[in-house]
């Protein structure tokens, strides 16, 4: 399960428009998109359209990436994208091993410069222009294989594990598709990732238990009362969705001081990166805060309904984002001058 965090909608870009023939890239048909060669326009427009009209539209791909990169950013999560479905949603029941399989080959022949699907038509140009290593995207596809069962994560570490797979790798690409590959800043956006995953974990706490997955570590939910010690059971079952709303309270407080560690572990970051890609960054983490403040206010509530941003919220997280960018633009073109 990726996380979902767009919040601000993207426009049309300048990548041509999806051709009527590819099908609309809706998920249940990307592995019988037509195998042909694909102009990189029509690869990229596939690539766009089939992430852009996901229900629950995924992060950093906001209408203040500049152009020259958000083809790219939406080729490697049209990639991500179509995988998590493989793994999570209903229409791949009973093929999704044999559908990753499948998306790992296609994965390896890209590399080889084989592949006649328009996602790695796409990703095969992406791939070679911003030097992305398929490791990577071979950690992804480890990560939603880990989905295929319903399990529990027993301590923190065991659920960081899972998040250094699922999520960890999509927030490094990214780091990389702008230029950036040292070691200390991409150990930086995988704990801006991986802070940001465990948001995701509890804004959709209620609908994951419905599917009898539960992202919170078992030690957690034992130490504050909400699974009875020594109950090792499944995740959706009674002693859970039982549980007394001062138990998830505090539950809640703990989990939510956690992500924001690992938001703030990850925050030098946005001091180290361009502005082109420092403002989408920043949108990320006031918006993940904000959205650790409403999962907070709810407590037991969670369960009920998954939080999301208001119109309000988002203007406040964009007004805050533009107070920190704007005072940087102004001293490097102060300095520029000077110099």
């Amino acid at each position: 399960m990726i996380h979902n965090r767009q919040l601000f909608s993207s426009p049309s870009s300048s990548v041509s428009p999806l051709p009527r023939h590819l099908g609309g890239g809706a998920s249940h048909s990307v592995l019988k998109a037509p195998r042909r060669a694909y102009s990189l326009s029509e690869a990229y427009g596939y690539c766009e359209k089939m992430v852009q009209t996901r229900h629950d539209s995924l992060p950093v791909a906001s209408r203040y990436l500049p152009e020259h990169k958000r083809h790219h950013v939406f080729a490697v999560y049209a990639f991500a994208r179509a995988a998590d479905d493989f793994a999570d949603e209903p229409e791949f029941q009973g093929q999704r091993q044999s559908a990753l399989s499948d998306w790992e080959d296609e994965l390896i022949r890209t590399f080889h410069g084989e592949s006649d699907h328009p996602i790695f038509g796409a990703l095969r140009n992406t791939i070679e222009q911003c030097d992305l290593p398929i490791t990577l995207f071979s950690d992804l596809l480890a990560g939603f294989r880990m989905d295929l069962a319903p399990r529990t994560f027993t301590t923190f570490e065991e659920l960081r594990t899972y998040t250094r797979y699922v999520s960890e790798p999509l927030g490094e690409l990214i780091v990389r598709v702008f230029g950036h590959k040292e070691p200390a800043r991409l150990a930086f956006a995988r704990d801006l990732s991986a802070g940001w995953q465990l948001v995701s974990f509890m804004q959709n706490l209620g609908r994951d238990l419905l599917r009898g997955r539960v992202y919170l570590p078992i030690e957690d939910l034992h130490h504050f009362g909400v699974l009875p010690e020594g109950t090792r059971t499944a995740p959706a079952s009674a002693h859970l969705l039982g549980a007394s709303a001062r138990a998830w309270r505090d539950l809640l407080r703990f989990e939510v001081a956690r992500a924001r560690a690992l938001l703030e572990r990850g925050r030098p970051l946005l001091d180290q990166v361009g502005g082109e890609l420092r403002f989408e960054l920043l949108l990320t983490y006031y918006s993940g805060q904000a959205l650790l403040d409403r999962i907070e206010s709810l407590g037991d509530e969670i369960l009920r309904g998954r939080p999301t941003l208001s119109r309000t919220d988002r203007a406040r997280v964009l007004a805050r984002a533009a107070a920190k960018q704007v005072p940087q633009l102004y001293f490097r073109r102060t300095e520029e001058v000077v110099e």
